[in-house]
């Protein structure tokens, strides 16, 4: 059927002479009728009467001309519309006069569809003939223009539907299908389609139905199931030549397209707007679920890693404790000497460490295993349904392999190494909390034995971490309470016994529990970030007190001051500055100050440590490598330090004239520092045989419990008096217990 939009007519056919000679006025009148786009009629009542007037406007309106229509008496009814016929014809049989405006449709000739409304009175005449008297006007250009506002009024229902479900929380996919009935319902269509952006450009079918799929033997129909994803077929651009398509963006470019197979027939611009906004508000729903699950995954996973996070372990672990379907193991692990990544490559470096770490760690679980970042550098891998404990062994060895390669950082290559911590849930555990706690405490205790390592949990670990937490708590109190203390091991020249140096050890005198050793409190003070502070306060107080006995003894010549530096400080950026202070504070030369640091150290960050030192070596502060012989360090690497000796480890000391093998490094150790020209110091001598072995090796320094156990700083004041040690004396064997590491 032709539309109602195509309103080209032919003109209007010269009307016949009219024989009845009319006046001039009716004739002026009759002109003006017959120029009307209009039919003027007379006919007589009922449905076939007789037709005894119609204006030449029939032709604009209906296509056919007066004689045409007056001809046949049933003209009229044969015209109306089919669907509108039973209520027209049953108002003409019940109308009385007057008549009221009626609109109904007309067939037009050529076949298209005329809307018209029709006014008529019913006349008597003075014969007492009744007959209606009345005019049909062309509305068809009016209900086209109202039928389409009621089109788009149900079109702008539609998108308001679509948007009321999506804020009302519909899933996508529901949303989807409903995009889709509205689109296909309101616009006549069979089919349509929404297909979401895949890889290379291709579009994944999400939802529709009857796609045309073209294959070597042409084309035939391919249905697929509504909510069907990826796996019904792919499209290529080409595949959308078969119809419109109009995009929804995403919040990261384009998301999808919603299809309609219109290419025999292409919309136009105001059901093409229609269609977009259905596709508009498709993508507002899809960005705002994209959003919120955005947030809610960053609520639940790390930022740095993409691993969950600290909530959603706790959550999983808590729902695997509730199962109760096997055996949970949690693995916590923490890297080794972090910190000395931050301090010396700084936090940007330490951030691209953990990138790389937490892949390395997906890919040695299993695929339903938790991987978590708790915070810092610790993480946490929960285990369901692993009950044989050798298994955990095999996890925890695989954990530690992982990070075995090195890892490629913008700084240069670096070496981690992981401390493991396991904890087994046992019948009855449901505390989340209480599992990684325990695994926690397992982990100090691998730190404890070593680092790079694994234990599994037992409940003396628990024990013994709640007493390191106890000891954490209290030595933060000790610095604020001026509670630690320092006592001075005389350092003295082997040949003469003069007295060169002065050791600096830091002990704690706790309020409740008496004279703590340093072998209690120093590992805590290096795991909790402690030992920084406490090192800083010790530099100062060394120094300090190297000031008072110069001031005490100004013509005698200085006695130097060791101070122990651990790997934390040594790495710090501030670390010149820091001694810098402490010397200008005090007063003493920088030649007085040497700095002591363990051999194993140089093995974390090496070019770090070594240009540290050597700036800090620029100010005429002394550097000497404690515990030599312990550390496996290159000696390639030692010959580029400037140090100005080396302390040899009181273990080969104790060993002199007994192991042949422990002499031999000795005397290996003694042999290389005299060509690098460095002095030597011999540590714990403690026998007269000990000490003639060490001198004739060549030892030029020597410290011990023989020489002077460690002394407080007034009883040091007294051997100042008398910087020649008498062995006849026998040391204060009483003070040994205190000869362990210092800070």
């Amino acid at each position: 059927m032709p539309s109602w939009d195509d309103r080209a007519r032919p003109p209007r056919p010269q009307a016949a002479a009219d024989q009845s000679r009319p006046l001039p006025g009716e004739l002026q009148a009759r002109a003006l009728v017959e120029q009307l786009p209009a039919i003027l009629y007379v006919a007589d009542a009922g449905v076939e009467g007789q037709w005894h007037y119609v204006s030449p406007g029939v032709w604009d309106v209906l296509g056919f001309t007066p004689e045409e229509w007056m001809a046949e008496p049933e003209s009229w009814a044969r015209q109306v519309h089919p669907d509108d016929r039973q209520r027209v014809f049953g108002r003409e049989v019940q109308l009385a006069a007057p008549a009221a405006p009626d609109e109904y449709r007309m067939c037009h000739r050529d076949g298209s569809t005329v809307w018209v409304r029709d006014e008529a009175a019913l006349v008597t005449d003075a014969a007492g003939n009744e007959r209606w008297h009345g005019v049909i006007l062309d509305i068809t250009d009016r209900r086209l223009a109202e039928a389409e506002l009621e089109r788009r009024a149900e079109q702008q229902a539609a998108v308001a539907r679509l948007g009321e479900r999506a804020l009302e929380g519909d899933e996508v996919s529901e949303l989807i299908h409903t995009a889709l009935s509205e689109a296909t319902s309101m616009l006549g269509m069979d089919s349509g389609a929404v297909l979401q952006c895949g890889d290379e450009e291709a579009l994944l079918l999400v939802a529709g139905s009857v796609l045309r799929e073209a294959d070597g033997e042409g084309e035939r129909d391919a249905t697929a199931a509504a909510g069907q994803r990826g796996g019904a077929r792919g499209f290529r651009s080409s595949d959308l030549d078969y119809g419109q398509s109009w995009p929804i963006e995403g919040l990261r470019g384009r998301w999808g397209l919603l299809w309609l197979p219109a290419a025999d027939c292409p919309l136009g611009p105001a059901d093409s707007d229609f269609v977009q906004a259905l596709a508009n508000t498709l993508a507002d729903a899809i960005a705002r679920r994209a959003a919120e699950d955005d947030i809610r995954h960053q609520a639940l996973h790390d930022p740095l890693t993409g691993l969950p996070n600290r909530v959603l372990l706790l959550d999983r672990l808590a729902h695997a404790l509730a199962r109760g379907s096997g055996d949970v193991v949690v693995v916590l692990l923490d890297i080794d000497n972090f910190k000395l990544v931050n301090d010396s490559l700084g936090h940007e470096a330490g951030d691209e460490l953990l990138s790389q770490i937490a892949p390395r760690l997906v890919n040695a679980m299993r695929p339903g295993d938790t991987i978590a970042r708790l915070g810092g550098d610790e993480f946490v891998v929960l285990i369901e349904g692993l009950a044989d404990p050798a298994g955990v062994s095999m996890i925890a060895e695989r954990i530690i392999s992982a990070l075995e390669l090195p890892f490629r950082l913008a700084a240069g290559e670096h070496y981690a190494k992981a401390s493991l911590g396991i904890a087994i849930a046992g019948p009855g555990d449901v505390a989340p909390a209480s599992l990684i706690r325990d695994a926690d405490a397992a982990m100090y205790e691998a730190k404890g034995r070593g680092r790079g390592r694994f234990e599994v949990f037992n409940r003396a670990m628990r024990t013994r971490s709640v007493e390191r937490l106890s000891v954490e708590n209290d030595l933060r109190r000790a610095l604020e309470h001026a509670e630690l203390f320092l006592v001075y091991q005389p350092i003295v020249s082997l040949g003469d016994l003069s007295l060169v140096s002065a050791e600096a050890l830091v002990r704690w005198q706790h309020p409740t529990r008496g004279l703590v050793g340093p072998s209690e409190f120093i590992s805590v003070a290096e795991e909790s970030g402690l030992i920084e502070p406490i090192g800083g306060w010790v530099l100062n107080a060394a120094c300090a007190q190297a000031s008072l006995w110069h001031d005490a003894h100004p013509d005698s010549r200085p006695i130097g001051i060791c101070v122990n530096m651990s790997a934390r400080q040594l790495i710090r950026a501030d670390l010149e500055s820091t001694v810098v202070h402490a010397l200008e504070l005090t007063g003493i030369e920088p030649s007085s100050l040497t700095i002591e640091i363990t051999e194993s150290l140089l093995l974390q960050e090496p070019q770090r440590v070594l240009d540290t030192i050597t700036r800090v070596a620029r100010l005429g502060v002394h550097f000497v490598l404690d515990d030599f012989g312990t550390g496996y360090s290159s000696l390639a690497y030692l010959a580029r330090l400037p140090i100005a000796g080396l302390k040899v480890d009181r273990s080969f000391v104790a060993a002199l004239g007994g192991d042949p093998r422990s002499s031999a490094i000795t005397t290996a150790i003694v042999g290389m520092a005299h060509a690098l020209a460095v002095e030597v110091t011999a540590e714990g001598i403690e026998t007269d045989e000990q000490l003639a072995a060490v001198r004739d090796l060549g030892c030029g320094l020597g410290q011990g419990f023989l020489l002077s156990p460690p002394l407080p700083a007034e009883q040091m004041a007294r051997l100042l008096d008398e910087p020649v040690l008498d062995l006849a004396t026998e040391p204060q064997g009483s003070q040994r217990a205190d000869a362990a590491p210092s800070a």
